[in-house]
């Protein structure tokens, strides 16, 4: 007799057989002890969780006959939920030999005649059972036309016709078949309870197997019974006595959990080169690095729900022993950094599931994860916060200065050359140096005009440029520059130096300018890229440059009328005004709004300055141990 896989052979026979699957089981049983069958029946769901074993349990119920012997002859004992497997009807479907339960390939099944010719044979009686049973598979390869000569019939089918449609892609099916059927979705199913399914099975096999060999076989199914039974065919053709982890793991091709967990072990006590060795070991015997990451990421995962959630175990579908080493490895490092691990970890998954050198992106991830920086505990950084408060507000409190009117002022210009040590940073030394000089306290009290903010990256001694990113606030005092809303600045570009005549005929034209805004600001703000050339008594000549187009917007005559007005109302000698456009000579030469740039920009320097040289900004860096990135400063007025 030829062999029987295993799949095949141990298909589930009763309801009460199905595994994972309880939902369909218990639905499908109820309607057949109350009687309330429908003539149409959908099972979705993805390959391998008991679509098509349902629909076989579903039609040996409903045309079972009853055990021979047991039933008068004549007597119809009518459907039932738990079919005797034994009388002509049940046999007959299980080797799928009846002649009323027509199982047929949706792909052979595609065009409309196909389902004319099925429907000329629904009218008649079946030949023997109860029910004349259609079983459709793969549904969904039906054609538009073959569903819609399907409406009618699957809407109103004679009384002894039961469709029963399974299909692994149900958007594929019209949402008007949907409407004539009863759906049931079929679920994976759980690793734990496959384990279990294989556990039962082995002992029928007569075949000894080690529970985390039957746990990496639940793994690599990944929901699917019967791909663990065609994977459980192919480890005991391996060795058909003795199922052990690691033979399973290297007849599958996939790490053993316990490889699993050595790096993992090594991945969170920060140990690069022992999972670079351990990557190399396992590629060296074979295993494919996409499903060591895939299962890796797993690990991860059930490491971190062992860590959040220690007492319910139930969240983790492993064995018994499994579980154990999860939750003493998840003891081994705290929950943030459990959480930052996965979050790396599957960021870059798929760049290593899609890199043409997998090994090579797992070895890096694993070296970039494992030498992360340690993470500054949220409450260390607010105790420093407290601290440094106090500090500050002892400092001012007791300082002499506090007390003066001009105590918020600016601190002293020759604080801003002091040498930046820690012996001249600290607020002690400060305040003792400013009693002996008879100035003012730097410390004084902060003032509430305004705000300058520091961002300063926070580090440890020992890795002073992997810290994350901190925030340091700061008031400025009342002679610091004012501010309005928070912008941040970018330096210009640098201008042109102007000789002592190019200034004076800016200093010339910026009086005029601002008459003529007055009357006009876009013309006043136009000519203030224009260049200065020349003054000859009452005659002033400006020159645009050949790249630059705003003169061209100008009129002339409205631009000339303009200023010498204004020059007449400042009592200036200026009666002509001469326009070249394109000048040459005009090319480099400085304009009042470069000038203006130049300042703001050097307005800027030194508001930044002036910041890093606060005394409360030095005593942060200090305190906090971190180093001043950035300096952010509002719009300057």
């Amino acid at each position: 007799m030829s062999y029987v896989v295993l799949a095949r052979k141990w298909r589930p026979a009763r309801f009460e057989d199905l595994v994972g699957q309880d939902h369909v089981a218990k639905t499908l049983a109820n309607a057949i002890a109350s009687g309330r069958i429908a003539h149409a029946f959908l099972f979705t769901g993805v390959r391998g969780v008991g679509k098509t074993t349902s629909a076989r349990l579903l039609a040996r119920a409903l045309n079972c006959m009853g055990r021979p012997g047991t039933v008068e002859p004549g007597v119809d004992p009518g459907p039932t939920s738990t079919p005797c497997l034994e009388c002509p009807a049940c046999l007959e479907i299980t080797a799928g030999g009846d002649v009323d339960v027509r199982e047929i390939d949706g792909a052979s099944y595609t065009g409309v005649d196909e389902v004319r010719k099925l429907q000329e044979g629904l009218p008649y009686r079946p030949a023997r059972d109860r029910y004349k049973i259609y079983i459709i598979d793969e549904v969904h390869m039906l054609s538009s036309s073959a569903w819609n000569a399907f409406l009618k019939t699957l809407e109103e089918p004679p009384p002894h016709v039961k469709f029963i449609f399974a299909t692994t892609e149900v958007h594929k099916v019209p949402v008007t078949i949907l409407s004539r059927v009863q759906r049931f979705d079929f679920k994976l199913i759980p690793a734990r309870l496959i384990t279990d399914r294989l556990s039962f099975v082995l002992k029928a096999e007569g075949v000894n197997a080690e529970e985390g060999a039957l746990s990496i076989i639940a793994r690599e199914a990944a929901g699917s019974m019967r791909d663990a039974m065609s994977l459980l065919d192919q480890v005991i053709a391996w060795n058909d006595q003795e199922l052990d982890a690691e033979s399973v793991a290297r007849v599958l091709g996939v790490a053993s959990r316990t490889a699993l967990q050595e790096l993992a072990r090594h991945l969170v006590d920060g140990e690069a080169a022992a999972c670079l060795e351990l990557v190399a070991r396992l590629a060296n015997q074979g295993f494919d690095m996409q499903h060591v990451a895939r299962d890796l990421l797993l690990l991860l995962r059930d490491l971190t729900v062992a860590k959040v959630c220690s007492g319910a175990t139930d969240l983790l579908d492993l064995p018994n022993e499994e579980k154990r080493d999860v939750l003493e490895l998840a003891e081994r490092c705290s929950v943030d950094d459990l959480v930052r691990l996965h979050h790396g970890f599957a960021a870059s998954f798929d760049e290593v599931a899609r890199s043409g050198q997998p090994r090579a992106a797992l070895e890096m991830l694993l070296v970039r994860l494992a030498r992360r920086p340690p993470l500054l505990p949220l409450d260390e950084l607010l105790a420093r916060l407290g601290q440094l408060e106090r500090r500050l507000a002892g400092a001012a409190a007791g300082s002499p200065a506090a007390r003066l009117p001009n105590a918020g002022a600016q601190p002293p210009r020759e604080l801003a050359s002091r040498p930046q040590n820690r012996e001249a940073a600290t607020p002690a030394k400060r305040a003792t140096e400013t009693r002996s000089s008879g100035g003012e306290d730097p410390d004084g009290p902060a003032p509430t005009s305004g705000a300058l903010v520091a961002s300063a990256a926070v580090t440890t001694p020992h890795q002073p440029s992997e810290r994350p990113a901190a925030r340091v606030a700061s008031s400025p005092t009342a002679a610091e520059a004012p501010l309005a809303e928070s912008a941040v600045f970018v330096e210009q570009d640098v201008v042109p130096e102007e000789t002592d005549s190019e200034g004076e005929l800016l200093a010339y034209l910026q009086q005029i300018l601002e008459a003529v805004q007055k009357k006009r600001p876009d013309i006043a703000a136009t000519l203030e890229h224009a260049v200065p050339l020349s003054r000859d008594g009452d005659l002033l000549t400006l020159g645009w440059p050949p790249d630059n187009v705003l003169g061209e917007s100008l009129a002339d005559e409205l631009v000339s009328t303009l200023c010498c007005e204004a020059a007449i109302a400042l009592e200036l000698p200026l009666r002509r005004l001469q326009i070249e456009h394109a000048c040459q000579a005009a090319k480099g030469k400085p304009t009042l709004a470069a000038r203006e740039s130049a300042e703001r920009a050097r307005r800027v320097r030194a508001a930044q300055d002036r910041v890093r040289q606060h005394p409360r900004v030095r005593d942060a860096i200090e305190l906090l141990g971190a180093r001043l990135r950035e300096v952010r400063l509002p719009e300057l007025a």
